[in-house]
C-alpha cells in the first residue's frame, strides 16, 4: 500500500516537473539589446521605491478592475454596482495599507541603519541607530540595501496589518460606498415616481378637459 502510494506520488511529481519543463520550453526567449531599454530598466529599479510601485499598482487597478464589474451582464444591475463597490474599497484599502506600511518600514531601517561615526550621543535610542547596520563590509550601494531590508520587513508586517487594518478598512469603505449607491438609486426612483405622477396627473386632465 505504501509502495503504491510512493510510486503514484513520483509519477505526479515527474508530470508536473514535465509540464513545467515544457511550458518553460515553449516560452520565448528573448535578450535586452537595446541600451536605451537598458538604462530605462535601471532607472525604474533604482529611483521607483516599494512604495511608490504599490502605489502604481493600486491606481492601475483602480482604473481597471471596477469597470471589469460593472460591465458583468451576467448578474443584475444592483449586484454589479455592489460588486464594483467593494472592489474599490478593496483597491483603496489595500493601497493606502501597502504603501503606509512599506513607506514606515523603509524610513525605520534608515533610522536604525547607521553608521557609528553618524550616531551622537543626543540621538534618540542611539544605542540601536546601528541595529540593522551591516557588519565587516560596506555595501556598494546602503540605500539600496535600506530600501530591500525595509520591504523584506513590510512583507512580514502585512501578514499583521492584513487583518488589522486592511480588512476592517474596506468593510467600512465598502459600506460607505454601498450606501451611497442606495442614496442615489432611491433619490433616482423618487424622481421618476414623481415624473410618471405629473405625465398622469396631465393626462387626466386631458381627458376631463375633452370630456
Amino acid at each position: 500500500m505504501a509502495v503504491n502510494s510512493i510510486g503514484s506520488k513520483n509519477f505526479i511529481s515527474r508530470t508536473t516537473n514535465a509540464l513545467s519543463q515544457r511550458i518553460v520550453n515553449a516560452m520565448p526567449n528573448m535578450t535586452v539589446s537595446s541600451q536605451s531599454t537598458l538604462n530605462a530598466v535601471k532607472w525604474v529599479g533604482q529611483k521607483i521605491s516599494s512604495p511608490q510601485n504599490r502605489l502604481i499598482l493600486g491606481a492601475s487597478a483602480l482604473m481597471t478592475q471596477p469597470f471589469i464589474d460593472l460591465s458583468n451582464k451576467k448578474v443584475d444591475e444592483e449586484t454589479r454596482k455592489v460588486s464594483a463597490a467593494r472592489t474599490v474599497a478593496k483597491i483603496i484599502a489595500g493601497t493606502l495599507t501597502g504603501v503606509a506600511v512599506r513607506s514606515g518600514c523603509i524610513h525605520g531601517i534608515d533610522a536604525f541603519t547607521k553608521f557609528a561615526s553618524e550616531v551622537t550621543p543626543n540621538m534618540k535610542f542611539a544605542r540601536l541607530r546601528t541595529l540593522f547596520t551591516p557588519n565587516g563590509v560596506v555595501l556598494h550601494d546602503l540605500n539600496q540595501y535600506k530600501k530591500s531590508l525595509g520591504t523584506i520587513v513590510s512583507l512580514f508586517v502585512m501578514l499583521v496589518t492584513n487583518f488589522l487594518i486592511d480588512a476592517p478598512l474596506t468593510k467600512f469603505l465598502t459600506n460607505k460606498f454601498v450606501d451611497q449607491i442606495h442614496k442615489k438609486d432611491a433619490l433616482k426612483n423618487q424622481k421618476s415616481e414623481s415624473i410618471d405622477s405629473i405625465q398622469l396627473s396631465s393626462k387626466n386632465k386631458e381627458v376631463v378637459n375633452e370630456s
